[in-house]
C-alpha cells in the first residue's frame, strides 16, 4: 500500500489513480494530522510525502517517522514545489529516500516508487557478514557487536553491509551516496560524513574499522 500525503485534491487524486492503474494499492491523505492518526493503526509500504501541508508539515512528519522504531524503515519520497537546494538537503539528512520536485510527470512518480521499493527490498543473502565480534545478518537485518544488538537506521545498515561486503575497497563520497541513496552525490551536503560519524559512534569500539582515506573517502580495514 502506497500512501500519498498531498493537500491539493487534484494532485492527490492523480497520484492515487496513477499508482492504482499501474498495479499498486494506493491511498490519499489531505493533511499530516489525518495521515499521522492513521499510521498508528496501519503501516504503508511507502509514503509519497509533500513538504508543504496544513497543520503538521512534511518535514515534521518525516522526522517523527525516523524517530519511531516502528516506522523508521518505511521508505519516504519527498514531493514539493519548492526548488531550494536546502529543502532537498534537509529532507535527505532527515532520512528521506528520494526527492521528487513538482511539477513531475505521473510516470516519473511510478518509476520513482518502483526504484525506491527495489532498493529497500534487498536480495536475500544467506551469508552472515562479520569482522571480529561484529556480525551483520542481511536476511534479518540485524547487527550485533560482541553479542549485543545494535540498532541502525536503514541507510546506516546498508552502509555497513557495503563496507563488510568489500573490505579494503575505498569508496568515495560520490560512490557511497549513489550506492546508499540511489542518486548522484550533492557536493554541498555533508550527508555521507554525518552518517559515517553516526555509524562509527553506534558501533562503539568497532567504529574504528571504518577508516577515513584522506582526500578520497572511506573503507573498511582489510584483514579484520
Amino acid at each position: 500500500m502506497i500512501w500519498c500525503v498531498e493537500d491539493d485534491a487534484s494532485i492527490r487524486d492523480i497520484e492515487v489513480y496513477t499508482l492504482q492503474s499501474t498495479g499498486f494499492e494506493a491511498r490519499g491523505f489531505e493533511d499530516g494530522n489525518s495521515f499521522w492518526a492513521e499510521i498508528g493503526h496501519e503501516k504503508p509500504e511507502l509514503v509519497v510525502l509533500d513538504i508543504m501541508l496544513p497543520g503538521m508539515d512534511g518535514t515534521t512528519i518525516l522526522k517523527k517517522m525516523k524517530e519511531d522504531s516502528r516506522l523508521r524503515d518505511i521508505p519516504v519520497i519527498m514531493a514539493t514545489a519548492k526548488g531550494e537546494e536546502y529543502d532537498k538537503i534537509q529532507g535527505l539528512d532527515l532520512g528521506a529516500d528520494y526527492y521528487l520536485a513538482k511539477p513531475f510527470g505521473v510516470m516519473e512518480l511510478v518509476s520513482c516508487v518502483k526504484a525506491v521499493l527495489r532498493r529497500c527490498r534487498p536480495q536475500k543473502n544467506n551469508n552472515i557478514l562479520k569482522t571480529g565480534g561484529l556480525y551483520v545478518n542481511p536476511d534479518e537485518r540485524t547487527v550485533t557487536a560482541d553479542g549485543s544488538r545494535i540498532s541502525l537506521t536503514f541507510k546506516e545498515f546498508e552502509m555497513l553491509r557495503l563496507f563488510l561486503s568489500h573490505p579494503g575497497i575505498v569508496y568515495t563520497r560520490d560512490q557511497l551516496f549513489n550506492e546508499i541513496w540511489g542518486m548522484d552525490y550533492c557536493g554541498e551536503t555533508r550527508t555521507v560524513d554525518m552518517h559515517i560519524r553516526t555509524l562509527r559512534h553506534k558501533l562503539g569500539t568497532y567504529g574504528k574499522i571504518i577508516e577515513t582515506v584522506r582526500g578520497v573517502g572511506y573503507r573498511l580495514e582489510a584483514g579484520q
